[in-house]
């Protein structure tokens, strides 16, 4: 009954797409998630300096009841760009609202500072990119690291230490699925963040600052850094989860609010100050098959919670390390 649960990914979810663009050169990239049939957006702003445009549309007293796609992308505010090529994707498909003079498709979207990893300056996710992410997408398992809005992440940036030496390591992106009983609860978490990347059901680190030997850094370094002045304020954590349980925007809001709490138990410290995160939700609108058991909201940010914890910690497993450190093994499964 339901998923071939070979895709433990966002694309797992019935109705969802994504595809990747990758500029490896420049270190930026974007994806786009689909959802052709439109499904019952939410969002939650776990973080105080998002970057993000059409979140207003996906609050609860909001008349807008669908969204045709998520973009998440590099570049910052510019790569907020990206999103246009999404739409004009859709929009050639004739997907979107149906208006007097025109389809519109709803695409909100987010963005991560990438800026400082950019190799030529200017070269920023863009309309093309965005179209081009689109094109791609499908309903294959999504491929994860170092790829799309991931390519110029990086985790333990409370270790860059300004203009002097860089203790970071490469992050990316990451995405998990569970199931219970027949109820879907996927996540997709691009990891830009200030603290370190941690295994969510041991609590081993996995990436983030270590020192020149390659051994992380232990919580008085995390504390000394910040109590600093000069804390980086440039880091996003960007995240959606996504349910094959029809939900109202009430309960798709309580599912973004409710998963969010899993960034927590991957990345350490979380939602400081200046840091940019947000939780979308999407829930599709098809009735569930025959046969799954019931849920709750209660239910399904519990899922929720954990797979996005899983999806952060993802992020890093398949990015390589810029230190020689011990290959890591999540507890969570295989690769």
């Amino acid at each position: 009954m339901g998923l071939p649960m070979e895709n433990r990914t966002i694309t797992g979810i019935p109705g969802l797409l994504a595809g990747h663009t990758t500029d490896l050169e420049n270190r930026t990239g974007c994806t786009a998630i689909l959802c052709p049939q439109g499904f019952t957006p939410g969002v939650a702003l776990p973080g105080f300096a998002p970057g993000s445009r059409e979140t207003d549309l996906l609050r609860p007293e909001s008349s807008v009841d669908a969204v045709h796609g998520i973009l998440f992308a590099g570049g910052s505010a510019f790569g907020l760009a990206a999103a246009d090529g999404v739409i004009r994707f859709l929009r050639e498909r004739g997907i979107g609202f149906a208006m007097p003079h025109a389809v519109i498709p709803l695409v909100p979207g987010a963005v991560i500072y990438d800026l400082d990893m950019n190799r030529k300056a200017g070269s920023l996710p863009d309309a093309a990119m965005g179209y081009a992410a689109a094109v791609a997408a499908s309903d294959a398992p999504l491929a994860e690291g170092a790829v799309g809005a991931g390519t110029g992440a990086r985790c333990g940036r409370l270790f860059s230490m300004g203009n002097g030496p860089d203790y970071t390591e490469k992050s990316g992106l990451g995405s998990a699925l569970l199931e219970w009983k027949g109820i879907q609860v996927a996540a997709l978490v691009v990891v830009n963040a200030l603290g370190n990347i941690h295994d969510p059901v041991s609590g081993a680190f996995l990436a983030g600052g270590r020192d020149a030997t390659g051994r992380p850094f232990g919580r008085d370094a995390m504390l000394t850094a910040v109590a600093g002045e000069n804390l980086p304020q440039s880091n996003t954590v960007l995240t959606l989860v996504a349910t094959n349980a029809p939900l109202d925007k009430v309960q798709a809001t309580r599912l973004a609010r409710m998963a969010g709490t899993g960034l927590a138990r991957s990345i350490v410290p979380a939602h400081l100050a200046y840091d940019g995160d947000i939780v979308f939700a999407l829930a599709s609108k098809q009735p569930l098959p025959v046969g799954v058991g019931n849920w709750t909201d209660s239910l399904l940010g519990t899922l929720g919670a954990e797979a996005v914890a899983l999806a952060a910690a993802r992020s890093s497993h398949t990015c390589i390390s810029r230190h020689k450190a011990p290959s890591k093994k999540l507890l969570f499964g295989s690769s």
